[in-house]
Order: C-alpha cells, then structure tokens, then sequence
C-alpha cells in the first residue's frame, strides 16, 4: 500500500489546497472557488481517458470510466457510481488551508500554530488517543482542514487512477460525480443530470470515522411563514396596530419545546425556529422539519399547516402565509430488494477487510439522501476524517484531522466493493 499510501496523501493535500468554501444563498455554484478544483479535477480525469467527461454550467462534473472485462466474459456487471462534493463548509474561519502532516503521532497535546498559540489538547480530544503512532493531517488551527469531503475525493480519483493504470483488475463500468454546494442544502446534486449517471445505484463518501455507514438520514424540509401586520403610530395604535412581531411569537409558541433540535437525539425528529425576522409591518419566521420516519415527517408537516391557520383566527386582521418546501428525503425510502445488494458490497467489503462496521442513522442529509430520491440507491460509508472540538461532535472545526491510515481504510472499502460487484456478476 505504500505506493497507494503516497498517492492518496499527495492527492489529499494538493486538493485541500484549492480553496473551495460554499456560501448560503446565491445560485449553484455558490461561490467562483469551485470551479478552481472542479477544472483540475477535469484536466486529471482527462488523462485517464474517461468518457462522457462534462462539466456543467452549474459546476458538476461527471464521466465514466468504461467496464475493463476478460474477453470470454458472457454476464453484465451493474454500472455504478461515486458521488463526492467539492465544497467545504464557511464557518467564519480561514478559506485557505495550511495542511500538516504529523508523522507517528507520539501522544498528547499537537501545536497546531506556534505563532497563533492555537493547541489541540488531548484532554479535550480524547479520540486522538486511538491514533497514537499513526502520521495524521491537522490544520494550522485557522481552517477548517476539508477532508468533508476531500478526503473522499482522493479516494475516487485514486480508484480511478488505479484501475487506469492496472488493466488486469476487472470492473464494470464505473460512473463519477463531482458536485458543488453539499454544506448548503445538497444543491449540486439537485443539478445534476441523472441522464449522465445511468447506475444501477451509487455511493457517497462523507466525513466520519472508519467503520461509518449510514443508509437512513432525515426526511427534510423547509417551512416558510409571512406574517404581515399592520403599522401604526403607538399615541393612537390603540384597536388599529396588528405587531407582526408579538404574532411571530405566538406562533412559535404553538410548538412543543420538548421537540426541537436541542432536546431530540438518535431517530427523534424535530421542528426547528432557524429565525425570525421581522420589522413593524411583517415578520418571517424560518422552519426545518426534520425526521427519519415518513409519516412523521409529514405529520409535522400538518403540524405547521395546522399551527399558519390557528394564527389566522388568532389575528384575524393579519395575513399569513405559508410556503412547505421539501430538500431531501431519507435514503432508507429508497431502499428496494433489487437495490439491496449495495449495502451488502459495503458490509461484505468491510468484513473481507477486517473493519468493524458501525451502522448510524445520520441526524442530516448527504448528496446521497437527493440521490436517492431520483431513484438510484445512494448509501454513505467513511473518509476516515473526524473533527471534533471540546468533546462534541462539532463538524467543520479548526480541530479537524484525518489519519492517513482511515484514509487508506476508506479507500480499501472502494476498491473492494468494485471487485465485489464483479465477482457476484462473474459467479451469477
């Protein structure tokens, strides 16, 4: 693995150093940085020689590398994808990351920046216990470090990069996407042509540690409510003035506050006050509805249909109104006997690897929870990377580090499934 080793990590390093923040709002890509790794990402493929190779205008990039079989081969081999994001998320820290690889990590508190006085204290970070003696990739503590998800992009273009250049491996046909703006509600993958990923299912590559599956995340959406009041000067407000502003109150407190996002954990769904807007004439308020279970996620849905029209003859003065939007769907939906099997590559691949399995129903989304909802089966395993800060789970933190052993971890479970998916075809 040595040669696969340095590979990995040049390609892991070089493509942190493309600065690639996504921003919340605006169109897709959300910001000009994207199309920076996007391109070089276009040039590489193009020395692989894949076919179908586009980039977008919305910044999304897709290609194939055609199937490699023996000659005398008479069955079909599925064709199927690897999905990757090429932003990292603004967390109102450095867009530039300065990447440092820590060999034979001894133990202890790392000094990410001696001139900064930024340390990572293993008292606070307990999970780096389990890597001691293994070269690890921190930040300078100014960053974010990106391996969500640039670690899963060396993965892929090292996959594909190895199959180019060793002809005696045998695959199917096996379909790339490289989208833009994950960390802001998946809107690359929502501009994708699926026309250019014709695959019988596919695989994201996200975050997390070694061992990490998620084939169930949250059914989601986004509800939108106008609360137009009516203005008026206080001396004579008296029978005349409707405060959009009392009423936005109201209206949130019509939820329970036990199901909220800080009260709920594991399957518990939850409706979330992201905000609330509002001025002297009209106020908005913001809502996520989240939930793994369909029925719920809709029952919380009515919930807030139900809360609009409560409002309505609370004020009856007031308009309001409502606009439900839903942004992806729970993976585990799309979850068929015909399609089964990609979640059985994975376990399969990782039992034939010696790795634990750990099996999580993901509180959030991936590309692939989109994926999914466009018919192809999109379940998620790990990059190796972990960013933790004071003891929480606290993603996108200037505490991020991958060891490069998970990396090569991650990368093995890619190579494997592809050989699974071969051999089952091979053998049927």
């Amino acid at each position: 693995m040595t040669q696969i080793s340095d590979e990995l990590l040049e390609r892991f390093l070089r493509y942190v150093n493309i600065p690639s923040q996504s921003r919340a709002g605006g169109g897709v890509p959300s910001s000009p940085t994207q199309w920076h790794i996007a391109k070089q990402l276009e040039v590489e493929l193009e020395l692989m020689d894949l076919e179908d190779l586009r980039l977008s205008e919305q910044c999304v990039l897709t290609g194939y590398l055609p199937a490699n079989l023996p000659k005398d081969f008479t069955g079909t081999v599925p064709a199927i994808g690897f999905c990757a994001h090429l932003d990292t998320a603004d967390v109102n820290l450095s867009p530039i990351v300065h990447p440092q690889v820590v060999k034979a990590y001894p133990g202890g508190d790392v000094n990410l920046n001696p001139e900064k006085h930024i340390v990572m204290k293993a008292a606070e970070h307990p999970e780096l216990a389990d890597y001691i003696g293994q070269d690890i990739v921190f930040t300078d503590g100014t960053s974010v470090l990106g391996a969500d998800d640039k670690a899963a992009i060396a993965n892929i273009m090292t996959m594909l990069h190895t199959l180019y250049t060793h002809p005696e491996i045998y695959h199917g046909d096996i379909y790339v996407a490289f989208v833009p703006d994950e960390e802001v509600g998946l809107k690359g993958s929502k501009a994708m042509d699926y026309s250019r990923f014709p695959v019988a299912f596919a695989y994201t590559i996200d975050s997390s540690a070694v061992g990490e599956v998620v084939y169930e995340t949250f059914n989601a959406g986004t509800a939108l409510v106008n609360i137009q009041g009516i203005s008026a000067h206080p001396m004579n407000a008296k029978g005349r003035l409707v405060n959009p502003t009392l009423l936005a109150v109201d209206f949130v407190n019509l939820f329970d506050r036990k199901e909220t996002p800080e009260c709920t954990e594991g399957r518990e769904g939850y409706i979330w006050v992201k905000s609330i807007q509002s001025n002297a004439s009209r106020a908005e308020v913001l809502l996520n509805i989240r939930d793994h279970d369909k029925a719920k996620y809709e029952a919380k849905k009515q919930q807030i249909r139900d809360a609009v029209e409560q409002l309505k003859k609370m004020e009856p003065r007031t308009h309001v109104s409502l606009s439900l939007e839903d942004v992806y769907g729970n993976i585990k939906d799309a979850l068929t006997d015909d399609n089964k099997q990609a979640i059985d590559f994975i376990y399969q691949a990782m039992e034939d690897l010696g790795i634990t399995p750990k099996t999580i129903a993901m509180r959030g989304g991936t590309d692939g929870a989109y994926i999914s909802t466009k018919g192809i089966f999109t379940p998620n395993y790990f990059t190796g990377g972990l960013n933790f800060q004071t003891c929480f789970c606290n993603f996108h933190s200037k505490y991020e580090f991958l060891p490069v052993p998970s990396l090569e971890k991650s990368y093995e479970v890619t190579m494997k499934i592809i050989q699974l998916v071969y051999e089952k075809a091979l053998h049927a």
